[in-house]
This record gives structure tokens, C-alpha cells and sequence, in this order.
């Protein structure tokens, strides 16, 4: 994090930095080597992520809290995003990306220093934009139809015009004025709570905030939801532990789209400050004029381009980004160009610019390298399949491996044996499992083990081993 990279960068040196990153970030995923159980912490963000105006804020704050770089810098792009509204946007066919990022911050209990992280970033747009630091920040998301409410559009009521007793038409009548303001920030310092939330049985909530973060067109058909939202303008920043994420994020969230469309960032306190920062709000006045100038120019900026050197190194990083991936971390890190897009206009409007330059899409990479690297630290191996995943967690603990009956028994044998096949055979085909066959002079013992390196995950057969 020192200094600003070049901001020159040709499509070569984009290509290079992204493959390599690429390339280091999957090396352990080899087909034949098995996932670990735990992923290592993800490296420090990139030094490119922290270019421009952004970075000089994060180097500002950085010497004077406990909180992570990384949960300062994503919250800053969160909270930049929803000040500037949605007039700024990019065409990618008929699909509209604005601004609005969805972020997870997942550390431990009291010991990431998430909510610090925020009030540090609140701190700031509170003197860019007070009125929307105290009326258009709110907690507490609970069902589609309240986040709707938020930012609903005026409601209008038919009633009768009389002369008498005599009915002579209609008329609207306006019910309630609506939101004016579409911007809206939901910060959740408790995500698990949204996550149960969700799956009660006719909740609204997971398939309104697809909407959100897609074009902000909102309703609920159902009767009594009279409200609607056109030109919704959300973002939403959310903390968790990754024990309770792990534990409440349903296996439909990952599926039906809802995890893709966050950004997944491990963090954690970065250092102790037992009398804590000193930076006045005088020390923050020339960044927030700074601030100020690029939320204004941003809020009426329109559409988005390339610059012609950005769309040459984006043609070459895009078939990486949209090569899809198996399992649960594949699922939740399946919008990645959408994601890399957003950044990158975000960095581009701090610049003051309606084009994106390589270094606003490389600053976008390093964020996506850094966010993928912390899904896969949140989520490890897990298939996002529960028969699979329980397979999985029991071989981890099973040095000399697993019988079929004793994976029959992890389920009770309240599993359907096609289940339990099925799941093995996903997890040979993907390289996670191996399976080594014992001639016993009766029916051959299958012996299910971790794959990894050295043991083949094709069928062998010896003449060792008992019958089942």
C-alpha cells in the first residue's frame, strides 16, 4: 500500500498483472489435489488497489485506527457508489450497472474491527453530504416489502367523485408523497440475522435485494403490498463472523443468485491502538473537498465507456472472469465481470472521468483477486450439495478413509444409496475424493479417501484389506 501504481498501463502489462494473479490464486486447485479444509488467509490487497483517490483516503486513516485497509477501502468505494446515485452507469447489452456494491465483511466477533471500519467511512461522507449520512443510512433489513417502504414511490388511491349521492368518476388521489431521495445505505452489523431472516417460508427479502443490486425496480405482488420502487438506488455493507456464515447461508442463497451479487472480504484488526487515532476532522478537509468535487461531478456523469488501451486489456481479462467454477465458492463468486465493472467505473468517477482507463480497471482487479481469495478462505471446499459437503468434513478427520457403510452411517442411513453415489461420484469427477477398491474374496471393499497428491483418483485394486 505505498504509493500509487503507474497510471500508465499498457494492455500488456494488465494482462500480465491479472494472469499472474490468476494464476497464483488457483494454483492449489489442481485437479487431482483436493481442497483445503482451511485456505490460507487471503494476502493484503494489492498495491494497485489503492490507486487514486480512494488510496489517499485509506493512507490517511490507515496510521490512526485497528481496522483493516482492505474493510476501509471497500466500505469508502460502497459509500462513494450510493452518495453519487444512479445517473452514472455502464451499458453491457440491454443490462444498466451502476454504481450500488453489495459488500460482506467477515472477521471475527469484536476482533475485526468491522463496525470501526464503517464509522471511519461514515465519518467522512458525513461532511461531503450530511443530509444523506443522517437520513439515507439506515440498519435493519427484515423483509422485501420494508426495503421497499424505504425508498418507495408516491402511492396514489382511486376514489370516487361525487355530485350528491351520484358518482360522476374517478380520480387519483395521492396517499402517501414517497421517497424523493432514492439513495439508500443498509449497513447490517448483524448479516446472520438477515440470513435467517430470509429463509422463513414467504419472505421477499433475497429476491427484492436481486433486484436492487440488478436495476432497482422494486415490488411485491401481494395484496397487501401497495408500495413500489422505481430508480432505487442500494447499496448495503454487512458484517459476520464466517462461523455464522457458513452456518445460515442456505444452500438456495448460493443457487438462486443472491451470494454472487456480494462482495466477500476477509479483514481482521491490522494493529493496536490502546489510546486510539488522533486524526482530527481538520486533518480530513482537504480530503473531503476532494470528495466533495468527484461526488458531484459523479452524481450527473451518465453513461460510461472504455477508453480504447482499457478495452483492449478488458477483452483480454473478461473469458478468465467469466470462466465458470464448481461448487459453493464457484457459485458465490460467479458475477465476477459485473463485479470488476463496477469497481472500475467507481474508480474511474473518482478520477473525474467518463472512461475507464487500464489503471482504474486494474485497481478493479486487485479488489476482485483480493475478494475471491477471501471467498474461497470463507467457503473452502464446500460443494454447496449438503450430502457432498458432509462427505467432505467427515473425510477430513478420516486419516485411513471411509467404507461405504460408514458414509451410509454419517446420514443415519436415512440417505438414499443413488444420494450417496451421486455425491461420490461429483466428488471423484471434480478431484476431490479418491476411491481405492480391495479384492476381499467376496465383495470388494471400496476404500473413499481425500484426494491429494501422489494418490490417483482412479479405482485401484490389491489383494489387502477386509470385507465390509
Amino acid at each position: 500500500m505505498n504509493g500509487d501504481p503507474a497510471t500508465a498501463l499498457t494492455a500488456d502489462q494488465i494482462r500480465h498483472e491479472a494472469e499472474a494473479r490468476i494464476a497464483e490464486e488457483r494454483g492449489q486447485f489442481v485437479a487431482g489435489i483436493s481442497f483445503p479444509s482451511e485456505p490460507m488467509w487471503p494476502e493484503p490487497l494489492a498495491p494497485e488497489a489503492f490507486y487514486g483517490l480512494a488510496g489517499d483516503y485509506v493512507r490517511t486513516i490507515e496510521p490512526h485506527t485497528e481496522s483493516d485497509p482492505a474493510a476501509i477501502l471497500l466500505q469508502f468505494l460502497v459509500a462513494f457508489g450510493n452518495v453519487i446515485g444512479g445517473s452514472a452507469h455502464f451499458m453491457v447489452e440491454a443490462d444498466r450497472h451502476r454504481g450500488n456494491l453489495f459488500v460482506v465483511l467477515v472477521g471475527e466477533t469484536s476482533k475485526g474491527r468491522k463496525g470501526t471500519s464503517w464509522g471511519q467511512v461514515r465519518r467522512i461522507f458525513g461532511q461531503v453530504d450530511s443530509a444523506w449520512g443522517v437520513q439515507r443510512v439506515i440498519e435493519g433489513l427484515s423483509s422485501g416489502e420494508g426495503l421497499i417502504w424505504a425508498v418507495r414511490d408516491p402511492i396514489f388511491k382511486q376514489e370516487a367523485i361525487r355530485e350528491g349521492k351520484t358518482v360522476t368518476g374517478y380520480q387519483d388521489v395521492q396517499v402517501d408523497p414517497g421517497i424523493a431521495d432514492k439513495r439508500l445505505l443498509v449497513v447490517e452489523s448483524e448479516f446472520t440475522s438477515v440470513l435467517r431472516t430470509m429463509n422463513r417460508e414467504g419472505n421477499t427479502l433475497s429476491a427484492t435485494i436481486r433486484k436492487a443490486w440488478d436495476d432497482g425496480v422494486l415490488r411485491v405482488l401481494t395484496k397487501n403490498s401497495p408500495a413500489t420502487a422505481t430508480r432505487s438506488h442500494i447499496s448495503i455493507i454487512a458484517h459476520v463472523t464466517r462461523e455464522d456464515l457458513r452456518r445460515d447461508l442456505s444452500r438456495t442463497d448460493a443457487a438462486n443468485g443472491f451470494g454472487n451479487r456480494f462482495l466477500w472480504a476477509c479483514v481482521r484488526r491490522s494493529k493496536a491502538l490502546p489510546e486510539g487515532g488522533n486524526l482530527r476532522d481538520s486533518g480530513l478537509a482537504l480530503l473531503a473537498g476532494r470528495i466533495s468535487r468527484a461526488t458531484e461531478y459523479a452524481s450527473r456523469a451518465g453513461r460510461l465507456t472504455w477508453t480504447q488501451e482499457a478495452l483492449g486489456a478488458w477483452r483480454e481479462v473478461y473469458k478468465e472472469l467469466s470462466e465458470g467454477k464448481p461448487g459453493l465458492f464457484g457459485a458465490l463468486t460467479s458475477r465476477a465481470e459485473a463485479q470488476v465493472l463496477r469497481l472500475a467505473c467507481l474508480y474511474a468517477l473518482l478520477d473525474g472521468a467518463t472512461a475507464i482507463r487500464p489503471e482504474h480497471l486494474l485497481a478493479a482487479l486487485g479488489i476482485w483477486g483480493f475478494c475471491e481469495t477471501s471467498a474461497r478462505h470463507i467457503f473452502g471446499d464446500a460443494t454447496g450439495d449438503p450430502v457432498s459437503d458432509r462427505i467432505l468434513e467427515a473425510l477430513r478427520s478420516a486419516a485411513d478413509g471411509l467404507t461405504r457403510t460408514d458414509i451410509r452411517d454419517l446420514f443415519g442411513r436415512n440417505r438414499a444409496e443413488h444420494e450417496i453415489g451421486r455425491a461420490l461420484e461429483m466428488l471423484r469427477s471434480r478431484g476431490r475424493v479418491a476411491c481405492q477398491v480391495f479384492k476381499t474374496g467376496g465383495r470388494p471393499l471400496e476404500k473413499w479417501l481425500l484426494a491429494r497428491q501422489g494418490v490417483t483418483t482412479k479405482t485401484t485394486e490389491t489383494t489387502e484389506g477386509k470385507g465390509e
